[in-house]
């Protein structure tokens, strides 16, 4: 699960949009890497309306087998 809200994350997204100061000053004042900025908003650039709705990254098998144990049940 994400450490950061994805209300959080979608706010610091309207931050870096609206381009009226520095990356690295929204980054300090958010308390977070600039990297991770970007990342989120590629992430949602990708998956539109479905960005942050659950675990990032592509699944792992021992992910996958859990998943499906999970529905066996």
């Amino acid at each position: 699960m994400s450490r950061y809200s994805k209300e959080f994350k979608l706010e610091a997204i309207r931050m870096l949009n609206e381009k009226e100061r520095p990356i690295a000053e929204i980054a300090r004042e958010l308390g977070v890497k600039r990297t991770l900025l970007y990342r989120w908003r590629g992430e949602q650039e990708a998956k539109q309306e479905e960005a942050f709705n659950g675990q990032t990254g592509p699944k792992t098998e021992k992910r996958r087998e859990t998943d499906r144990s999970r529905q066996e049940n």
